[in-house]
């Protein structure tokens, strides 16, 4: 079976336990999808702004989460 196979099938499921960790699944791997995609936008030059309105956040809490000062 593939993850999101696993993941609907705990969606759905009847099952208290399995259905709490696939939630908290889907929540690791919305951060992990959304960090992946602010990096990705920082590089390619968006501002802290247009982040924040793609995700529908201010921009402070975007740049707080996300700004890694080197």
């Amino acid at each position: 079976m593939t993850e999101s196979t696993d993941l609907a099938e705990g969606a759905a499921s009847a099952d208290p336990a399995l259905g709490l960790r696939t939630v908290r699944a889907l929540r690791r791997l919305q951060e992990r999808l959304e960090a992946l995609h602010v990096a990705n936008a920082r590089e390619q030059g968006w501002s802290w702004q247009a982040i924040a309105d793609a995700l529908e956040v201010s921009r402070q809490a975007v740049h707080q989460k996300y700004n890694r000062r080197k």
